[in-house]
């Protein structure tokens, strides 16, 4: 379903967000101060529009709270992402997600009112330094404190054996949450301890930092 976005702050972050939802089908308005910046995408959203986004006037005019959600991609300039954020809560815009540089500048986000807070930098961050320690990482999303999310190509040990061989959930507290075959391409949700791992699998495991970090090649 097409829904409706606006994305305030149009540097790279903002920029290839706005990007994607739009070639994901959605209506996505661009915002930022610069025109150089609206320029630029352009041709890449619904429509792209010079505005302040500190000036509560300029941002009554678009109508943001008609979105399905707002997102604020100023990260550099702390005291305009913070105008901006309570600009947007201020008129009522139901869904307000903001990118945040630093802890303390994702509290003070949180404190006026936004719904959501991205800490685009921070996990990059750590998703290379996951792929950096073991290669057979392929991907990596923080789930909360202490756990993760990790696609891993399987380690040579597990090719070969059935999932309930490997037994990783009573051994090491480690969910399989799904394999990505690729050959023939399928996923598998949830899959039975009877899973057959094969070298051509993606395993997709929920579980402690610490125990994903040590399934090594």
């Amino acid at each position: 379903m097409e829904k409706q976005f606006a994305v305030i702050g149009l540097g790279n972050f903002g920029f290839y967000l706005a990007a994607a939802l739009f070639q994901k089908g959605h209506e996505v308005l661009g915002i930022d101060i610069s025109p150089r910046q609206v320029q630029e995408i352009r041709d890449k959203v619904s429509r792209a529009v010079i505005a302040d986004a500190t000036d509560p006037q300029a941002l009554r005019e678009l109508e943001l709270e008609k979105m399905d959600a707002v997102v604020i991609s100023i990260g550099s300039v702390l005291n305009s992402s913070i105008l901006a954020t309570l600009n947007v809560k201020d008129m009522g815009v139901k869904r307000v997600v903001a990118k945040a540089v630093s802890e303390a500048h994702g509290r003070i986000l949180q404190k006026i009112g936004a719904d959501e807070i991205y800490f685009p930098e921070k996990d990059i961050a750590l998703t290379a330094a996951q792929r950096l320690d073991n290669p057979n990482v392929l991907d990596y999303l923080p789930l909360m404190e202490g756990y993760s999310i990790a696609q891993l190509a399987p380690p040579r040990e597990f090719i070969g054996k059935t999932l309930m061989e490997l037994d990783l959930i009573n051994k090491h507290g480690i969910q399989v949450v799904a394999v990505k075959e690729l050959v023939p391409e399928n996923v598998v949700m949830i899959p039975t301890g009877r899973f057959l791992v094969k070298d051509s699998d993606v395993l997709v495991l929920l579980g402690p930092d610490k125990a994903l970090a040590g399934l090594k090649a």
